[in-house]
């Protein structure tokens, strides 16, 4: 490994993070706000920190502290493990200093921000300062692509590779695709896609009658599949079908793989989408999932008329299932297995190379077709019937990924889940508190069904970890603990 290439990087992106705190501090003098503390303390430490990483890697080779090298794998998934950790760690500071609060739950909020989660501790958002509201949005649109992919378009800056970034951040089984040769044009793509997706949001909000403040708020928490919002009631505050449908749109578009929009979008083709395997699929499910809990709805009479239960349905199922957690009504309390159907509709979530979170629906098609594929081979055994995914043959190393991908997703869900349980919550909320952290959601059931404030501060430590594993997809940090990784 190369410590000082890594210092290097990290500084880099230390900076980055000093240099987005100005977006707050902007928001807070257009809203006549005197206190900037909670914003230029942390801009002066981010700076100084990234500054001395920076200088600290560069200086090294010249005094003596041999050369920088390639960036190699192991570099890849260390660095981008300690910044997740490092930029969690810096994102609490403004909450402490500007919301009060402890550095356990600032530490959970600005995790559960940066990895899109959206569980929250704070209560009274109407109250607090519109720097610190839009603070919290940032936070999330930030994390939603990945601050370390922003910083893969400014990376030849550093005269190293970042394919090994790009490997341990993107999100989905499908890693070694890239949008353009070039990695560099990769990340600038999608970014491209990822602020006009946003700008088209801001836009759509303003036009169902959202202040501009909270259409670009909100904007930055339903592309990045977060969920925050400005307001306690979330989407509900507004109750405008208007405003619910601009968030469905979007939620679904966020959800979708963004290589497929950049696809989309250079061969003006929208009928892409439905070509697609994987979206193809994700539509289906989604689809399915609103009938049902129309239907189930409309059965036990929970609402007077059979369209105000399919809006509620539609947008709660769209809102959990792509991880972004808004809400309009409380889903915890409806009836039957209705709560317990979305939560396992959540561990599904979005398409692989999207904001979303959850297992991602590739991997469920295709251990779905494997298990198909098994049983066939019960009934021929000789017969060798390929795995395929629309037109492609998917390869056996994949499958392996795949199904490795998931053993360890299910041994650290049961693991964090009696940990839960150890640090004081019952089992339905243990169960409810490790499935919103690792998929990334945000609601709950039981303790957690809106906030976890009254969870400890080890639950919260707990829920913290699972959110960073669910983020990075639990290899990018388990390979960490491993003796191998450090041998050599």
């Amino acid at each position: 490994m190369h410590p000082l290439l890594i210092a290097r990087v990290l500084g880099l992106f230390a900076l980055l993070f000093g240099v987005t705190l100005t977006a707050p501090i902007g928001i807070a003098l257009i809203h006549g706000e005197t206190d900037l503390t909670p914003f230029l303390e942390p801009l002066a430490g981010s700076l100084v920190l990234g500054f001395v990483l920076w200088v600290g890697g560069e200086l090294g080779p010249r005094l003596g502290g041999g050369a920088h090298g390639d960036l190699g794998v192991r570099d890849g998934f260390l660095i981008v493990a300690l910044f997740w950790f490092l930029l969690s760690t810096l994102g609490a500071w403004p909450l402490v200093l500007g919301v009060g609060l402890s550095p356990v739950d600032a530490l959970f909020e600005a995790a559960s921000g940066l990895t899109t989660t959206g569980a929250t501790v704070i209560t009274g958002l109407d109250a607090l300062p519109r720097s610190l509201l839009f603070y919290r949005q940032e936070l999330q649109w930030l994390g939603g692509m990945g601050v370390v992919v922003l910083g893969l378009a400014i990376i030849p800056l550093l005269g190293i590779g970042g394919m090994q970034l790009y490997r341990a951040e993107a999100p989905g089984p499908l890693k070694e695709e890239k949008l353009t040769p070039r990695l560099v044009g990769t990340a600038r793509s999608l970014w491209l896609l990822y602020l006009g997706l946003t700008a088209a949001c801001a836009l759509g909000y303003w036009l169902a009658g959202m202040s501009v403040f909270d259409a670009v708020s909100h904007s930055l928490s339903t592309v990045s599949t977060g969920g925050f919002s400005t307001h306690d009631d979330s989407i509900g505050y507004y109750n405008s079908p208007v405003v619910e449908g601009v968030s469905i749109v979007f939620m679904l578009l966020a959800a979708i793989n963004f290589g497929l929009h950049f696809v989309v979008w250079n061969k003006l083709d929208p009928r892409l989408y439905l070509r697609d395997p994987e979206a193809r699929s994700f539509l289906i499910f989604v689809f399915a999932v609103v009938l049902v809990v129309s239907l189930m709805l409309w059965l036990e009479h929970v609402y007077p008329g059979p369209l105000k239960g399919v809006r509620e349905a539609a947008f709660t199922v769209v809102s959990l299932v792509t991880s972004t957690g808004f809400a309009t009504v409380d889903h915890a309390h409806w009836p039957d297995f209705l709560p317990v159907l979305l939560m396992i509709a959540a561990f599904v979530g979005g398409c692989g190379g999207s904001t979303a979170g959850g297992i991602k629906v590739l991997r469920v098609v295709l251990l779905s077709k494997q298990g198909l594929y098994e049983v066939r081979r019960l009934i021929h055994p000789r017969a060798m019937t390929p795995v395929r995914v629309g037109n492609r043959v998917v390869d056996a190393q994949l499958m392996q990924s795949v199904w490795g991908y998931f053993a360890l997703y299910m041994m650290t869900f049961v693991l964090c889940g009696l940990w839960m349980i150890h640090a004081g919550l019952d089992p339905v909320s243990a169960f409810a508190a490790v499935a919103t952290s690792i998929n990334n959601l945000g609601p709950g059931l039981g303790e957690v069904a809106y906030n976890f404030q009254t969870v400890s501060d080890q639950g919260k430590l707990v829920a913290v970890a699972a959110m960073l594993l669910g983020r990075l997809e639990i290899f990018t940090i388990l390979v960490l603990l491993t003796p191998g990784f450090w041998r050599g």
